[in-house]
C-alpha cells in the first residue's frame, strides 16, 4: 500500500478544485446562459407594465344612451349625403362649356324617386350638383324647385338606386327646450359627421337669404359648421325636426349657436318645390310698400301700394296709394290684421299666408284714414289665380 504524505494529498485537491472551478467559468461563459428570471418568462403585456400599475381591465358595455346613439346614427346615416353644386362655365382658351363647383354643403333622401333636400344658399346660382351617398357612390342631380324665402331647395338624382333610404318625418311643433337632438353633416369636407346637443331655444327668427325672416326656428348647441348646411336636425328617435341652416359666429365656425328650419315648415315647402319648382303661397293680389317706407311714416302694419285688378283684394274693395285733384298723395289702405293675427311687418303677413291655401277666404282688418274696417278677401294662387 502506497503512502503519500498528507501535505501532498492536500496540495493534488487544492489544484483539481481551483483548475474545476476556472474550467467550469470558462465553459459557462461560451456555451450556456444564465437560466431565465421569472420576469422573463412573463408574457410581453406584463412585460411592459409599469411598476406598480393596476392589471389590464376588460372592455366594459356600452351603456344604454350610447348605445342608443350608436343605433340611430347608423340607421340615419345612409340616408344623409353630400352635395357639390356645379355652375356651367366656358374655358377660357376653347370657350368650350364645362363644369365648375360653386359650393358644398349636405343633404338628405326626401323619398325613393330620389328627390334630395337641402339648403338654398347651398345651390344659389346653380342647377345642378353631384350627390355623394353614404355607400361613396357619387351621382348626378338636377335642381327642382327653391324657395329662398325659406332657405330650402330640392335636387333629383337623375339615376337614383333602388335602395334610397328617406328619412322619418317628425312633429318640430312637439319640441321642448332641453331635449335631446343630433346633426348629421359634411362640416369642412369631413362627410358622415355626427354631433350631439340639446335644443337651446324655439320660436327663434332668423332672416332667409332673400331677406324674409323666418320663423319658429329651432336653435340647437348641436356643433353646426360651415359643410353642415342642409343637413338633417334629429330627434332621439331619429326623425326629422329640422334642416339646419345657419349658426351664429362672429369667427365663422361653431360658436355654440346653430339654428334649423322646422319640419313643419318643411313637411308643406318641399311637396310644392317637387310639384311646382316654388312654393304655392296665396296671394291677396296687392302690393305692398316697403318696410322701410312704413317706419318712416310711424305706421302699424303694411301698406298697400297697388291693388291688382280682378284679384281677391280688388273683389274686396281694398284700396291702394291714390293721387287727389291737387296732386297730394293719398295713403293706401293699411293691413293690420288677418284672421285675427297681427300684421306688424310684411314678413309677418307673407308667414301668415304660408298657413292658407288658394281659394281660401280670411277676415283682413285695415286701417283706412282714421276708420278701422275688416273684409272678407279670397286668396288667389301664385299667379293671381283662385285653385
Amino acid at each position: 500500500m502506497n503512502r503519500y504524505p498528507i501535505a501532498s494529498v492536500l496540495f493534488i485537491a487544492t489544484i483539481t478544485t481551483v483548475g474545476g472551478f476556472w474550467a467550469g467559468r470558462e465553459w459557462t461563459g461560451r456555451d450556456a446562459s444564465p437560466a431565465p428570471s421569472p420576469a422573463a418568462l412573463a408574457p410581453a403585456a406584463q412585460q411592459q407594465q409599469p411598476r406598480g400599475a393596476m392589471p389590464p381591465r376588460p372592455q366594459p358595455d356600452l351603456k344604454d344612451e350610447e348605445q342608443a346613439t350608436i343605433n340611430l346614427f347608423e340607421r340615419a346615416s345612409p340616408s344623409v349625403v353630400n352635395i357639390t353644386s356645379i355652375a356651367v362655365g366656358r374655358s377660357r382658351f376653347s370657350m368650350n362649356p364645362r363644369e365648375i363647383p360653386r359650393g358644398s354643403g349636405t343633404g338628405f333622401i326626401w323619398d325613393r324617386q330620389g328627390h334630395v333636400v337641402t339648403n338654398f344658399h347651398v345651390m344659389e346660382g346653380t342647377n345642378a350638383a353631384r350627390v355623394t351617398l353614404s355607400s361613396g357612390e357619387t351621382l348626378d342631380a338636377k335642381l327642382v324647385g327653391y324657395a329662398p324665402e325659406k332657405d330650402l331647395a330640392v335636387v333629383k338624382l337623375t339615376a337614383p338606386p333602388r335602395n334610397l333610404t328617406p328619412l322619418p318625418l317628425g312633429r318640430s311643433q312637439d319640441l321642448r327646450v332641453g331635449q335631446s337632438v343630433f346633426a348629421i353633416g359634411n362640416p369642412f369636407g369631413l362627410d358622415q359627421t355626427l354631433t350631439t346637443g340639446v335644443i337651446s331655444a324655439l320660436g327663434r327668427e332668423i332672416e332667409s337669404p332673400a331677406g324674409i325672416a323666418i320663423r319658429d326656428v329651432i336653435q340647437t348647441d348641436a356643433a353646426i359648421n360651415p359643410g353642415n348646411s342642409g343637413g338633417p336636425l334629429l330627434d332621439s328617435s331619429g326623425r326629422l325636426i329640422g334642416v339646419n341652416t345657419a349658426l351664429y359666429s362672429p369667427s365663422g365656425v361653431y360658436a355654440g349657436i346653430g339654428f334649423a328650419i322646422p319640419s313643419y315648415a318643411v313637411s308643406w315647402v318641399v311637396p310644392d318645390l317637387i310639384r311646382y319648382g316654388r312654393v304655392q303661397r296665396p296671394t291677396l293680389g296687392i302690393d305692398l310698400a316697403s318696410e322701410q317706407v312704413t317706419r318712416q311714416l310711424g305706421l302699424e302694419g303694411v301698406v298697400v301700394v297697388r291693388v291688382e285688378p280682378g284679384s281677391g283684394a280688388d273683389r274686396a274693395g281694398l284700396r291702394g296709394v291714390q293721387e287727389d285733384r291737387s296732386g297730394g298723395i293719398i295713403l293706401g289702405d293699411i293691413i293690420q290684421t288677418v284672421d285675427g293675427q297681427k300684421v306688424a311687418s310684411n314678413s309677418d303677413l307673407l308667414n301668415i299666408l304660408e298657413k292658407h291655401k288658394p281659394g281660401q277666404t280670411v277676415r283682413v282688418g285695415i286701417l283706412r284714414g282714421d276708420r278701422r274696417m275688416e273684409v272678407s278677401l279670397r286668396l288667389g294662387g301664385p299667379g293671381g289665380g283662385e285653385e
